[in-house]
């Protein structure tokens, strides 16, 4: 990278997470009615300064930007559409044991679908299930588990994993690598969840509990045609050449599935386009105002310590905070140097156990901590928007780390860190 941005030019993402965060705190219709201008207008400062104030490079970097927001809209907005034409009608209420079966259920479909085709496949089943007592705490164990921590043991679980598997990482090594950390840490979260939603349940009036018990209804699956759009849309994400020709395969499916799909099943899933309309609007703001740091990050790469317990929290705490994608990817730089342009020297350095150790601690903390905010993955906000949607309470920004993150995710990661990375010095 041939510059360096200036420290101030993060600003501009400060004040956009800082607005998220206490926007629909401190003034929530305000922010209801006006979020798009202050993520355009934040954005329209940070890329003002790349492109008029900042080396011819800096352009490289906005158009590289602009085209990896457009293949995660093109992601993001076609599984929210196919998933949107399949209902499934769930059996009678959800007791705190079939919860936790569900959600077990849904960190391993995770892998297969990915984080954000398993969300917006399972999240609206999710909410019928616990519709008579669904709290703050459905939804963000959800997202905890089903959005982030369950997609750790596939490429296709987790974009930064999925980007590994681009620069030469195979296939079923981080599974191979990665699955006791998944144990623990779904483990973790699903117990915490248990103890949780069974106080939520004991807490609910005698006659609703016999109620939620009594079975009411048969599982049933409509729109189930849509799983071959679902199958499109995965095999579309492994394509790389001709350039777009992934987004227009994902298009064609959300194109097929919209008009193939029946209007009685978009309305049993109360579905429209608000909360996808929300969440493209906040992440051009996001992926913009974002550059500045990723790119001071990068610039950094090479005073970064080596310690495997740095790369793990240095790559958590940033993918928290940061798209965990290109995140992992600047610490993955960090560690492999030069082998990072070569998908082949890539794979000849994993015969060295001390950047194995180095990789895994990237590889899990990258999913992990991404669950850790909002913005730390793309489907959290989505499945956020699609609750709120559905009028179900929602955590703001801060409720959401001083309700969740702190007393659960905090404790299982550091767990996971003594574990497995205290000892695994380079």
């Amino acid at each position: 990278m041939g510059y360096e941005p200036a420290v101030w030019a993060i600003a501009p993402f400060a004040l956009l997470l800082t607005t998220i965060a206490l926007g629909p705190l401190l003034f929530d219709r305000w922010w209801l009615k006006h979020y798009p201008k202050v993520a355009f207008g934040l954005a329209a400062i940070t890329l003002g300064y790349y492109l008029f104030a900042l080396p011819h490079e800096a352009r490289r970097t906005v158009a590289h930007t602009a085209i990896e927001y457009v293949s995660f809209i093109a992601l993001i907005g076609s599984l929210f559409i196919v998933s949107g034409g399949i209902h499934i009608n769930v059996k009678g209420e959800a007791t705190p044991h079939v919860n936790v079966v569900f959600l077990f259920i849904g960190a391993v479909i995770a892998n297969l679908l990915g984080t954000t085709g398993a969300s917006m496949l399972l999240i609206r089943p999710w909410l019928r299930m616990n519709k008579y007592r669904v709290t703050a705490h459905h939804v963000v164990f959800f997202i905890l588990i089903v959005s982030n921590v369950g997609g750790c043991l596939t490429p296709i679980g987790d974009p930064p994993l999925f980007l590994g598997y681009l620069k030469g990482v195979p296939f079923w090594w981080v599974l191979e690598h990665c699955w006791p950390m998944w144990l623990v840490g779904v483990g973790f979260l699903l117990a915490a969840f248990y103890v949780v939603d069974r106080f939520n349940y004991l807490k609910a009036p005698e006659q609703l509990r016999e109620k939620i018990a009594e079975p009411q209804d048969q599982w049933r699956f409509d729109g189930l045609f849509n799983l071959g759009f679902l199958a499109l849309i995965l095999i579309a994400v492994f394509v790389r050449k001709p350039p777009f020709l992934r987004e227009a395969l994902m298009l064609l499916a959300a194109i097929g599935s919209w008009f193939a799909t029946k209007k009685s099943i978009h309305e049993a899933n109360h579905f429209n386009f608000h909360p996808i309309r929300e969440v493209a609007v906040l992440f051009i703001g996001i992926f913009a105002t974002m550059m500045p740091a990723l790119d001071y990050l990068k610039g950094q790469a090479a005073a970064l310590p080596s310690t495997t317990t740095f790369y793990f929290f240095g790559t958590g705490i940033l993918s928290a905070v940061l798209d965990n994608a290109p995140t992992y990817l600047s610490f993955l730089s960090a560690a492999a140097g030069p082998a990072i342009d070569d998908p082949a020297q890539i794979a000849a350095r994993l015969a060295d156990p001390a950047f194995v150790r180095v990789l895994v601690a990237i590889s899990v903390s990258s999913v992990f901590f991404g669950a850790c905010t909002y913005i730390g993955n793309g489907p959290n906000f989505m499945v956020k928007a699609i609750a709120d949607h559905q009028k179900v309470h929602t955590p703001g920004f801060l409720g959401y780390i001083v309700r969740f993150t702190l007393p659960f995710m905090v404790p299982m990661l550091v767990l996971v860190w003594w574990l497995f990375f205290r000892n695994a010095e380079n």
